[in-house]
């Protein structure tokens, strides 16, 4: 991945207000980051911001807040919400490795699989050290991944999946979504492609490349660049970490 430029299989995040359609049932992370964000008590970073799905609930809900995104039309979608919703939250172009800003922070997270972006291991290492500078004394970084299931690793490449669909923002014509996934074991990631189709007619293609981290990798990548697991979820309910939970959400203090 070059230095501010959208990592390679990022081509769903074409459009934000496409973005916002095909994903406005997703809700369940919402009252969880809002809970933590004003538990923090102080300001607030999310990273890999997205279109302010949820940077803008957590503003509305009183909490001072900032977005950094590396995607320009994200950004640009979220600035306009953020507008129209009568909020201050600022929005800031940035790559996840490299970013400064001149504060810190008392709660930092990258929620919705946005870390299974980086790939590679100085990727991840650049992305460490950048939370771990802003972060104030005793403040907490939250991440929320996907907890890989061998059912889909294990899928036939050449099979196309309904996954979602939703009306296009400009015409309100209805847009399916099919998905083909392949695993790739030697990057140990999924390689997706959504296939867009209006009628009957395909409207395109786009890549999503998601490296997979399992669980005792995750722990183990976290401890080896500063951090320390204060709790570790399954799941947005705060329920515990099993083998088949959905989600691997991790809490914790840079040591």
């Amino acid at each position: 991945m070059s230095k501010h430029k959208l990592p390679d299989g990022s081509e769903v995040y074409w459009d934000g207000a496409h973005y916002d359609a095909d994903n406005a049932s997703i809700q369940t992370d919402i009252p969880f980051y809002i809970k933590e964000a004003k538990k923090a008590g102080g300001p607030v970073l999310e990273l890999a911001c997205g279109t302010g799905r949820l940077t803008i609930p957590i503003a509305l809900a009183g909490v001072d807040i900032t977005g950094v995104d590396i995607s320009q039309p994200m950004l640009l979608r979220a600035r306009e919400k953020a507008v129209k919703a009568g909020v201050k939250a600022g929005f800031i172009k940035a790559d996840i490795r490299f970013f400064r800003l001149k504060k810190k922070f008392k709660l930092i997270f990258i929620p919705f699989n946005s870390m299974q972006h980086l790939h590679d291991r100085v990727s991840l290492e650049r992305f460490f050290e950048r939370v771990r500078a802003h972060l104030s004394p005793g403040g907490r970084f939250i991440v929320d991944v996907f907890n890989p299931n061998p059912h889909y690793l294990v899928r036939d490449p050449d099979e196309l999946i309904p996954i979602g669909h939703y009306k296009d923002p400009l015409t309100g014509r209805d847009i399916l979504v099919n998905e083909s996934y392949s695993y790739d074991r030697a990057a140990q990631a999924a390689r997706l492609g959504w296939h867009y189709k209006r009628g009957r007619c395909n409207i395109g293609v786009k890549k999503l490349n998601m490296r997979c981290f399992f669980p005792l990798e995750l722990e183990m990548l976290l401890h080896y660049n500063g951090f320390a697991i204060k709790a570790k979820y399954g799941d947005f309910d705060r329920s515990a970490f099993r083998s088949g939970s959905p989600k691997q959400i991790l809490v914790c203090l840079a040591r």
